[in-house]
């Protein structure tokens, strides 16, 4: 039964690719042992991929690739904080249009999982909740508190709208939408998942529903009538026996998140998982006829402010880095590796007799950069915008600020040496005394404080936080706020009346000219060079201290010397023949003026 599960599933797959039947309606259901589609047995081979971390231009590429390795399905999250980043403002355009994206699978034959949760965690910034729901009075979330249950129903009848139609059952390729995102693992009331369902239904989602949780939480975060999909494990009597144990004792059998590959945080190590450990795990999961969802097929750039962090309490927090490579089996460029083709192969012999996969395209081109020459400058501290004052330090939430940086600025009496003690700093933090650096204080490392010496008079005081990320898992979502969220104290005593600079980035270039910029301010530096051909190119940052890039526009993300990521991914997609622009926001090392591109990633090397 188990072979003929798996020869069906796989005979459909082929099927679909040859249908590409846009309009055409089908019915995907639950049977004892197997997905149903259309009343046959259906084997889920997916790969997980998120709109937000490939450039749209290169969407479609990536299906290919998707194809190319036997897949029949790709899952993704969809993005609470991408879609609504502030308060009834949404947004479905151009990266984040998740509705062309679904379209453009069905395009290449592809099936879709959608995952909109809300909560997503996907090391991504606050699990993908907006940050403004922080500014809402009493509200807290993954609860049945009223506050978040309006603004989460509002949301996801926002999503229907968009995504309703596209449900298999009404001519789209959505087979199945997941509910809330391993709740076992942070909860266990079933009113709070029936809500959940009864939102989704209400907002048109009204196909087939399931929840997903790590093998021990499969209990607390099913709800019961919902298909309970599993994480993390991959031996198939295990997958069988937990599903049935909380499915009335039957399948269908599918792993929601099955990891051969794993993420990275600044300062510590890269991870990488060998292909060899998982392809055979692969071989015998397909064998057994159970469906399966790689986390992740393709990880991609988290471009932006949109990293998360993990903190546990009793564990360093944990930033996570721009790169979301993840040693999948596609690369963060969208290029085959070792382990895609290990996969490929695991997937090629469960064919039916006589039927070939795709050929693998040829691994994109990519190419370094001649040095470029970054001529022109502005400090950061030289065009503020508007000060909001206060008597004590506001956070970025107070200032309803999503992401990026806050200057922190107060007066204090000189000519004396003492410590300066800042109160729960979020994330970092560059100490400045009359415009000159005298320090920094990092979360990841428990600092609150360093000894500084004043000069004599009245000393301007200057604290530039860094939002590094809210945290994405566990109770910690509930203590999200960034900036500055207790006092300052100075010798004991504490500093009043502050002024607050909101520098978000979300445009840069405003400012700079030829001068160079004195001191040890931050600086933000801008230089252009000329391309005959494009290719993608790798930013080589490891003369550069902290900091920011974009190029033509783009925010390409963070670099952080401390590793273990060193280059910064820019895609084909976004460079130009002809003239293009690299502006560099420089935290440390400011008096770097060149830039260098490299034809390979540097994400393993810890400084």
């Amino acid at each position: 039964m188990r072979l003929q599960v798996s020869r069906f599933g796989l005979i459909l797959f082929f099927v679909c690719l040859l249908m590409k039947a846009e309009g055409q309606t089908h019915k995907f259901e639950l049977g004892d042992s197997a997905f149903l589609l259309d009343g046959k047995p259906f084997q889920l081979i997916s790969g997980e991929m998120h709109y937000p971390r490939i450039p749209r231009e290169a969407w479609r590429a990536r299906m290919k690739m998707a194809r190319a390795m036997g897949l029949n399905t790709i899952g993704t999250y969809v993005f609470w904080n991408v879609h609504e980043p502030e308060k009834g403002v949404f947004d479905f355009s151009g990266n984040n249009d998740i509705k062309a994206f679904v379209q453009m699978a069905q395009e290449e034959g592809l099936w879709v999982t959608l995952r909109p949760s809300p909560y997503v965690c996907a090391e991504w910034e606050f699990g993908g909740y907006p940050y403004w729901l922080q500014n809402e009075k009493g509200l807290v979330v993954r609860s049945k508190e009223p506050g978040y249950l309006h603004e989460y129903e509002q949301y996801i009848h926002e999503l229907g709208r968009q995504l309703s139609p596209l449900l298999v059952e009404h001519g789209g390729n959505i087979l199945m939408v997941q509910i809330e995102n391993e709740y076992g693992s942070y909860g266990s009331d079933k009113e709070y998942l029936e809500i959940n369902r009864k939102f989704f239904t209400e907002a048109g989602f009204d196909g087939l529903l399931y929840t997903c949780d790590p093998a021990p939480d499969i209990n607390k975060g099913h709800l019961p009538g919902l298909l309970p999909a599993i994480n993390g494990v991959d031996e198939p009597e295990i997958v069988r026996r937990k599903i049935r144990e909380n499915h009335d004792g039957k399948g269908p059998f599918y792993i929601a998140e099955w990891y051969p590959a794993w993420f990275d945080w600044w300062g510590a190590p890269h991870h990488t998982v060998p292909a060899a450990g998982y392809a055979g795990r692969l071989d015998t999961v397909l064998g057994a006829g159970i469906s399966i969802n790689m986390y992740m097929f393709h990880g991609g750039t988290t471009r932006g402010f949109m990293n998360g962090s993990n903190y546990k309490g009793n564990t360093p927090f944990e930033p996570q880095t721009s790169s979301y490579d993840y040693d999948a089996p596609l690369d963060e460029a969208g290029n085959a590796t070792p382990k895609f083709m290990a996969f490929r192969r695991a997937i090629e012999k469960h064919l039916p007799a006589g039927v070939r996969l795709p050929e693998v395209p040829k691994a994109k081109p990519s190419m370094g950069l001649p040095v470029v020459r970054l001529t022109e400058a502005g400090g950061l501290f030289q065009d503020l915008p508007g000060a909001v004052r206060a008597d004590g330090p506001l956070t970025f939430e107070d200032l309803h600020q999503d992401y990026g940086f806050v200057l922190y600025r107060s007066r204090v009496a000189g000519g004396r040496r003492g410590v300066l003690r800042v109160g729960s700093v979020r994330d970092y933090a560059l100490v400045y005394i009359d415009g000159k650096r005298v320090g920094m204080i990092d979360r990841r490392l428990g600092q609150d404080s360093l000894v500084v010496d004043l000069p004599a008079g009245e000393v301007r005081l200057d604290i530039l936080v860094e939002n590094m990320g809210r945290i994405d898992f566990g109770r910690y979502l509930l203590e999200n706020k960034k900036g500055i969220l207790g006092d300052v104290r100075f010798d004991g005593v504490e500093l009043k009346g502050w002024e607050h600079f909101g520098l978000p980035m979300k445009s840069v270039g405003r400012g700079m000219g030829a001068a160079d910029v004195p001191g040890d301010q931050p600086v933000l530096r801008r230089g252009h060079w000329r391309l005959s051909q494009v290719a993608d190119t790798y930013l080589d940052m490891r003369r550069w201290g902290k900091g920011v890039v974009w190029v033509n526009g783009h925010n390409l993300g963070r670099y952080w010397s401390i590793g273990p990521q060193q280059t910064v991914y820019l895609p084909a997609e976004w460079l130009k023949k002809g003239d293009n622009e690299v502006v560099v926001l420089e935290l440390i090392k400011t008096g770097q003026q060149e830039l260098r591109g490299v034809d390979k990633p540097i994400l393993d090397i810890l400084q």
